[in-house]
């Protein structure tokens, strides 16, 4: 998936990136998207189903590309020398991520939740805080390639014992870090080409009309891009199923975890990120700000789902009325809840857990 072109695109100084309203809109869309998928259904070959089931595999590719963009934002005073590398803070983050991650399985949402993933790419990531611009392209291409091909080798090796079952409180700490990076739902060894490119992204200047329109441009392209090269090699050469595990390669199926799929992904995810960066810049920013408000509370917004998925709505929904309904019932909630949190109090409340206790200076 091509990259835009650097050179023209450095980060410049700006009052203060965390609140360009076009990466909180994405933020927010990727937290919808994440609804969507989870409340279901996911079933139907109709139009309307196909349509509805568009963020499945792709809303958790840019919620991992903003989360990379959100790294290279909380160190970028670190990046350029004036402070310390944040670790302590950043240690404290992915801490709660992880235990709230793992907490948060435990609830009969039937959801894979994410968090772990996310909390162990933060801790991934920190001894990458100063690398060059170019090595996080490169290990973001090596995560995309190798990565599946690792997941593929292990699966095989073990004869395709590990079944993506989600981690939990209970697990081992074996299996917990081998959940984590290459068996789990979510595998860092696949999952890390979208966080890194989304760390390269951060040190762009986003608010570049120049980077929105090639963000535009590239994700759209990559994204038709694998999804038509998936289409054609396997009229070539045959559907993949689970007797020839090689032959996966080919896939573009949501979560896979194969490339092709996650060029496609995340191609689309730079296209929306792209679109939401060029419409804040130009439009009023009134007409986002439920989308804006939402991802600013994209943490609160994503644990608050889980617990209403657990609390009232399973085991439903069976049918797409339904789904549709329900998902806008909850989306609609937790953008109110994000619109007045917002009025009153400056951080969402469980982001204010992300903070950590005063133990290290902040470096940021």
């Amino acid at each position: 998936m091509p990259p835009p072109s650097t050179s023209s695109l450095e980060q410049s100084e700006r009052p203060d990136p965390w609140r360009l309203a076009g990466l909180d809109a994405a933020r927010g869309l990727a937290v919808a998207g994440m609804i969507v998928v989870n409340v279901g259904p996911r079933g139907g070959d109709s139009l309307a189903e196909t349509l509805y089931r568009l963020p499945y595999g792709r809303a958790s590719l840019l919620f991992m590309l903003l989360g990379g963009i959100g790294f290279s934002l909380l160190t970028r005073r670190a990046r350029s020398g004036e402070t310390p590398i944040p670790a302590g803070p950043i240690l404290w983050r992915a801490l709660v991520l992880f235990v709230g991650g793992l907490l948060l399985q435990a609830l009969g949402h039937g959801v894979l939740v994410i968090l772990v993933t996310y909390a162990a790419l933060f801790i991934v990531a920190l001894p990458l805080t100063r690398a060059a611009g170019g090595v996080l392209l490169v290990l973001a291409g090596f995560s995309a390639s190798l990565g599946p091909i690792l997941w593929l080798a292990v699966q095989e090796r073990t004869d395709k014992a590990f079944d993506r079952d989600p981690l939990t409180v209970t697990d081992s700490p074996w299996e917990l870090l081998a959940g984590t990076f290459i068996t789990g739902p979510y595998p860092v060894a696949v999952w890390a080409a979208p966080f890194l490119l989304g760390m390269w992204l951060g040190r762009r200047d986003l608010s570049s009309q120049l980077l929105s329109t090639r963000l535009i441009m590239w994700g759209a392209v990559s994204a038709l891009g694998a999804r038509t090269i998936s289409i054609a090699l396997i009229a070539y050469m045959g559907e993949p199923t689970s007797h020839l595990v090689w032959q996966r390669l080919i896939s573009s199926v949501a979560h896979s975890q194969m490339p092709l799929w996650l060029v496609e992904g995340t191609g689309a995810a730079l296209f929306v990120l792209g679109l939401c960066l060029k419409i804040a810049d130009r439009c009023v920013q009134s007409w986002l700000e439920p989308l804006v408000k939402l991802g600013q509370l994209a943490f609160t917004a994503y644990v608050g789902h889980l617990l209403i998925l657990a609390l009232a709505v399973r085991p439903g929904p069976a049918t797409l009325p339904e789904g549709l309904v329900i998902s806008s019932l909850i989306l609609v909630a937790l953008i109110v809840f994000s619109l007045t949190w917002r009025r009153l109090v400056t951080r969402g409340p469980l982001e204010m857990l992300l903070r950590p206790p005063r133990l290290w200076p902040s470096g940021t």
